[in-house]
């Protein structure tokens, strides 16, 4: 195995500095970017915003993964915060009874029932 030779430099013999070079040149615009707008835009200020008014959303759910010959898991999910997982058959049956409950007793999903229980 030979050893590589480097390849020759091709490049200018530097000049030296003259007064023009102290002076900073203008910022050059890029193509189709109109002159003093911001680099970087808010991102979110451009999207809609993520649940419009009038129209139905998830505020809840419950995924069951029950695979054949398989561990069986689930996850319970609401709007509240709550959130929960559960491994093997008697914790995801549980899980489904809990989820059951609180989708009846959870104030984010029927406001009604914080003034009935205040009362």
């Amino acid at each position: 195995m030979t050893a590589t030779r480097p390849l020759p430099l091709n490049s200018p013999t530097p000049t030296p500095p003259t007064d023009e070079d102290a002076t900073p040149a203008a910022p050059a615009t890029a193509v189709g970017e109109p002159e003093g707008a911001a680099r970087k835009g808010v991102v979110v200020a451009l999207r809609p915003k993520p649940h419009p008014t009038g129209q139905r959303y998830p505020v809840g759910g419950l995924h069951i993964i029950a695979p054949p010959r398989r561990t069986p898991r689930a996850r319970s999910w609401c709007v509240c915060g709550r959130d929960r997982t559960a491994t093997g058959t008697p914790a995801v049956l549980a899980l489904v009874a809990e989820h059951t409950q609180h989708r009846t007793t959870c104030r984010r999903l029927n406001p009604a029932t914080e003034g009935r229980a205040a009362a």
